[in-house]
């Protein structure tokens, strides 16, 4: 039986882990929502400033496993999505594509609750819409 002290630990503990973003949630469930691009990081010069301007126009939507993508000046594209790898707060998601084929894409969860999407050596930056 617990003593009223581990009780209290216990109690704080759950309670604090609930507050910290992810925290003992699967990677997939970490996903859900709609995220938005607020910037680039890792290019250099004007094509930096230009892919900033693409990057503020790129939304990830996540339902169960559903995905959608919608980048500027593309129609959005619709398929399903499947966490292929979690390494701490590393991912590697799958995409499918209703017409076949998919791809590997990486993503890092960072502790300020933006999401990183890994494109080569760049960064999009992307932030949980309100809705």
């Amino acid at each position: 039986m617990l003593s009223r002290r581990s009780t209290v630990l216990f109690v704080v503990a759950m309670a604090t882990s609930a507050l910290v973003p992810g925290c003992g949630r699967e990677p997939r469930e970490r996903l859900q929502g709609k995220w938005r691009g607020i910037g680039i990081e890792g290019l250099m010069g004007e094509q930096e400033s230009k892919a900033d301007g693409w990057a503020k126009g790129t939304r990830l939507e996540f339902t169960g496993n559903k995905v959608t993508v919608t980048m500027p000046a593309e129609s959005p594209r619709s398929g399903t999505f499947r966490v292929a790898q979690a390494d701490g707060e590393k991912l590697k998601v799958q995409f499918k594509r209703p017409e076949g084929g998919e791809d590997l894409a990486d993503f890092k969860f960072e502790k300020d609750g933006t999401l990183r999407w890994i494109v080569g050596n760049a960064q999009v930056v992307m932030t949980k819409a309100v809705n």
